[in-house]
């Protein structure tokens, strides 16, 4: 576990090959600056990890991930730098998880959004207990819904559900999530963490070249659509120097509904 020392995430094995990446922080397991800055970096590493063959993510406590730190989004409120560099981290994030060979099992409860929902949609298998809060959350704090979103949701769910789900930023449960397509499976909340190592040995014990290759031609349906997810990155970041982002950062602190203007 040497090679991952360097990174704020925390790291487990508890199956031959099973690598689990665990978001371990204050405030719902939030995405901070540092945790943000090394997320991108992981795949790379564990691309050329021996002794993983498969990743299985996720959070400890009551939350998977509660997306970006309030004092993150207001860093790239004030500073232009800032959004720049949050913008090219987003960027290869995606990009580092679509083209990293080894699969990918998220095990999603309680709240998962922003940048935590990425690494959670993003998987090659997710499974989501039943009573997990699933919420992109672009549009409630006031820019629009990039990160993954368009790029990923209509392909799963469909245009229909997406639009519904990212333009009203309604929480969805794990069951509601199942039922839509938008997550692998869902199961009881106590079985969460079982049915997903299972998954993860099941996989680990597989045929690894045919498996890492069936997920690499599988991801060319986003490869294809990397000219949208561009574009819908740039508008969300674009966002971030207007005035709507700061209502509705202050409206979450305040816990009131936003007065968009």
């Amino acid at each position: 576990m040497e090679r991952y020392k360097q990174f704020p995430m925390r790291f487990e094995r508890h199956e031959d090959g099973v690598l689990e990446m665990i978001f371990d922080g204050p405030n719902l397991n939030a995405v901070d600056a540092r945790v943000h800055a090394q997320l991108p970096k992981v795949w790379a590493v564990i691309e050329n990890d021996p002794e993983t063959r498969v990743v299985l993510v996720r959070g400890e406590g009551r939350a998977f991930s509660a997306g970006g730190s309030f004092d993150l989004i207001d860093e790239q409120i004030e500073s232009h730098a800032v959004r720049m560099r949050v913008y090219f981290e987003t960027r290869d994030l995606v990009m580092n998880m679509i083209n990293c060979k080894k699969p990918l099992i998220s095990a999603i409860h309680g709240p998962a959004v922003g940048a935590g929902l990425i690494v959670a949609m993003l998987a090659d298998i997710s499974i989501a207990a039943r009573t997990a809060k699933i919420v992109d959350g672009h549009t409630r704090l006031g820019v629009a819904a990039g990160d993954h979103a368009s790029m990923v949701w209509p392909l799963l769910c469909g245009m229909a559900k997406a639009k519904y789900y990212l333009m009203t930023c309604k929480h969805m449960s794990g069951e509601e999530a199942e039922r839509i397509g938008l997550v692998s499976l869902c199961v009881d909340d106590d079985k969460l963490l079982e049915t997903a190592r299972e998954t993860a040995r099941d996989i680990a014990n597989g045929a690894q070249e045919a498996i890492g290759l069936t997920k690499y031609s599988l991801n060319s349906w986003y490869r294809q659509q990397m000219p949208l997810f561009d574009a819908s990155l740039a508008l969300e970041f674009l966002g971030f120097g207007g005035a709507e982002v700061k209502e509705g950062v202050q409206s979450h602190r305040e816990r009131r509904p936003p007065k968009f203007v």
